[in-house]
């Protein structure tokens, strides 16, 4: 079973995969110019894959929460993924990422992001 997390921005799209719930894995984020483009890129990932799961993170919390879930469920929307999809709190992934300081990461080119989606996928399946 194949699983991908995702940490979904305006400018960038960090990705991680999870194979058999035991293994995962930061991908190349997507840089997004628009939402369908970025969709389309999602999309693709997905099939490339052969993902079972989307882990999508939503912030919790906070005076933006319901402007930034609607946001997110509607991007979801446009992926047009048909199987199962789990929305999950991912407040203050961003931050962990950014405090690891893993390569002194730059937040441009979207490795934080996808470091993001990744602590997002190994809080979900409890890895450590």
């Amino acid at each position: 079973m194949k699983t991908l997390a995702l940490d979904i921005g305006l400018k960038r799209i960090g990705l991680a995969l999870c194979i058999d719930c035991k293994i995962a894995m930061p991908l190349d984020a997507i840089i997004r110019k628009n939402r369908n483009q970025a969709a389309k890129d999602v999309g693709k990932i997905l099939q490339d894959y052969e993902i079972d799961i989307l882990v999508v993170g939503i912030p919790k919390g906070g005076s933006s929460e319901d402007e930034m879930k609607r946001r997110i469920e509607h991007f979801v929307s446009l992926i047009n993924f048909e199987k199962e999809i789990i929305f999950v709190d991912e407040s203050f992934s961003s931050k962990q990422a950014q405090e690891l300081q893993v390569a002194n990461l730059k937040k441009k080119d979207g490795k934080l992001d996808s470091l993001a989606a990744y602590l997002i996928l190994k809080n979900y399946y409890g890895i450590v």
